[in-house]
């Protein structure tokens, strides 16, 4: 199994969704919100993790099979998982991890479970998150 191609795409699966999680940002800034900090920290943190990825683990055979697409597709649910739960703890909107890590897991997987009951008092940058999540 070729191991170094399979956190090579992980870490570049990352590096998407911190160019994804730029659209909240702008939001957060558009309406001048304190949660801007949070998508901005967790950009950097999916840079540094999906950057390092890339960089340590570059392999030298680009050939994917079957083991490793399997690897990589859970692999990279759980990672975008972890790295998309950040928003909601940094900004302590969903202040628990594992309620921030259901909440996104939920959101990825389009179950439509929520732990959430009110949505009143939710940042439009965090709510954009959620819905596009969701």
């Amino acid at each position: 199994m070729n191991r170094r191609m399979v956190f090579y795409v992980a870490g570049q699966m990352v590096l998407v969704e911190a160019i994804l999680m730029l659209l909240p940002l702008l939001v957060s800034v558009i309406y001048m919100e304190k949660c801007a900090y949070a998508f901005l920290a967790s950009i950097l943190i999916a840079l540094v993790l999906g950057g390092a990825m890339i960089l340590i683990f570059k392999p030298s055979n680009k050939v994917i099979y079957s083991k490793e697409g399997f690897i990589i597709t859970a692999l990279s649910w759980v990672m975008l998982s972890l790295v998309g739960c950040l928003p909601f703890v940094i900004s302590q909107e969903i202040p628990n991890f594992v309620d921030a890590f259901f909440e996104t897991v939920s959101g990825f997987t389009t179950t439509g479970a929520s732990i959430l009951t009110s949505y009143d008092g939710m940042s439009h940058g965090i709510m954009f998150w959620r819905s596009f999540t969701h």
